[in-house]
């Protein structure tokens, strides 16, 4: 019994932590929030994981630990199914993104709440935040970046490289919920339009991140010897 309280202590400290890190950041959000969010005393958070960051860490890797298993569990199919072939782009692009952004419907990975958490740490990362997300996802990436240089080889790497760049930031900056649309004041969308939409945030995304992934290889000026 003890010890399922003591999961039960464990789990309602990360949901808490995720919601609070979510809505304020990770500066943004003291201990003492916590531990009245979770309704538990500060000696049970240090108990369960010591310091801030090392929750942090932990509210990361409950999730992470899926969302990078099924990513490799995803490729690994696609690959097999394709034989000696390379795998088509847009379902490479779907296994990494899609994935993610699907998470969006599942409240037991965490649903929205981890999503916008997701989204708002990539786009203003503490160091050791970055450091974290690093490692956490090196082997994931190692795998869809050599997976994307055998479906796009007429594609200089170096292009894939940065357009893989430009789709995480894209990724990153609409799910993490700041809502930049409403700085635009003079474009008007309608309410179903709106960034509280997953559902059309998706497939409005994915379109976005395939294109960009087809775009026109740009053209470069000489440049003097």
């Amino acid at each position: 019994m003890a010890e399922v309280r003591n999961t039960d202590t464990r789990e309602r400290i990360l949901d808490a932590a995720e919601r609070l890190f979510m809505a304020h950041g990770y500066d943004g959000t003291s201990m003492r929030q916590i531990t009245g969010e979770a309704g538990v005393n500060l000696a049970a958070v240090n108990y369960h994981f010591g310091a801030k960051e090392t929750l942090m860490q932990e509210v990361f890797r409950r999730r992470l630990d899926w969302l990078n298993d099924e990513r490799m569990r995803v490729l690994d199919q696609l690959e097999a199914e394709a034989g000696d072939q390379p795998v088509k782009p847009s379902a490479i692009v779907d296994a990494f993104f899609g994935t993610l952004l699907r998470m969006a419907e599942d409240e037991t990975r965490g649903g929205v709440t981890f999503l916008r958490l997701l989204g708002r740490t990539l786009t203003e990362p503490s160091e050791f935040i970055r450091a974290f997300l690093a490692h956490e996802y090196k082997a994931v990436m190692d795998r869809y970046k050599e997976a994307l240089f055998r479906a796009l080889p007429e594609v200089p790497k170096a292009e894939i490289v940065w357009r893989f760049h430009f789709m995480l930031g894209a990724t990153s900056y609409a799910i993490a919920g700041t809502d930049a649309l409403r700085l635009v004041t003079d474009w008007q969308i309608e309410d179903e339009d709106s960034t509280d939409r997953i559902d059309r945030l998706v497939p409005r995304l994915m379109s976005f991140l395939l294109g960009g992934l087809r775009a026109q290889l740009p053209q470069f000026p000489d440049v003097p010897q």
